[in-house]
């Protein structure tokens, strides 16, 4: 009989979408051959999914897991809403980031779901339910962190924060997923993206004010900047729960100090 590898287990589970073990056990009794094995599977009733790349995953959930001082976050999509909303797709990504929260960290989706049995929790719905998963994206932060999920299961935060101030990092978190800010201060980001947002407000301007001095330009260009700035930069905005002061403010206030966020929206 032929030596059935991992590696051979391993194809044949990407071709059928059967749980690890079937797979292995229709190449033992085949002999190594796929097409003999999917005959065999065939013959006992079990339906073999063959994955294509053009499935596209446009569904899917987000999910939140905290403990023991770590906060991680994880994007498990599939091809429909309906299935995203099953029980079994939710408790499903609930596994994924409690192991991400709870385990030693992962650098890759493909390594975290190496951990535990979660592969075979994976396989096993995708077997069940004939769609493609795809666990798209991890995130996972150690220290003091607030986050929030927006109740469609679509859309979620994770910030990083350093202070002792729980609540207000949550609502940080929800002020994020609103505002939908790009970077924490103008100090993050691309200078490239500065330098274009400030060319196009010169030109507009010049059209706009024709004949003006140039350091009457320059005024008017630097207040449409700042603008700019409290649209995107998160510590520039007016915080959500009390507009009449700044995000960077009400953190100030309250003890933090953010470094970082995490934004995702289900496939985007």
């Amino acid at each position: 009989m032929a030596a059935i590898t991992a590696a051979m287990v391993k194809s044949f589970r990407d071709k059928t979408g059967l749980p690890m073990m079937e797979c292995k056990k229709a190449l033992e009794e085949a002999e190594g051959n796929e097409e003999l094995a999917i005959e065999l599977i065939r013959k006992a009733g079990k339906k073999t999914m063959e994955k294509r790349s053009d499935r596209e995953t446009e569904a899917g959930r987000i999910a939140v897991c905290s403990a023991n001082g770590v906060t991680a976050m994880v994007e498990l999509l599939c091809e429909s809403a309906p299935v995203a909303n099953t029980v079994e797709f939710q408790a499903l990504i609930a596994n994924i980031a409690k192991q991400l929260a709870e385990g030693p960290g992962a650098a890759t989706p493909e390594e975290l779901l190496a951990q535990g049995d979660l592969q075979l929790q994976f396989d096993d719905l995708v077997n069940k339910i004939r769609e493609v998963f795809k666990l798209n994206r991890i995130c996972r932060v150690e220290g003091a962190a607030g986050s929030y999920v927006h109740f469609n299961n679509v859309d979620g935060v994770v910030v990083a924060v350093e202070g002792d101030n729980a609540a207000l990092a949550e609502q940080i978190a929800m002020h994020i997923c609103a505002m939908n800010p790009k970077a924490v201060s103008a100090d993050d980001l691309d200078p490239a993206v500065l330098a274009k947002e400030r060319e196009i407000a010169v030109e507009q301007t010049r059209q706009q004010q024709a004949g003006k001095p140039e350091n009457i330009i320059e005024k008017i260009v630097e207040g449409r900047i700042k603008t700019y700035l409290k649209e995107v930069c998160l510590l520039d905005q007016p915080f959500m729960i009390d507009t009449t002061k700044t995000v960077g403010q009400v953190a100030t206030e309250g003890g933090l100090t953010v470094k970082s966020f995490t934004h995702w929206v289900v496939g985007k």
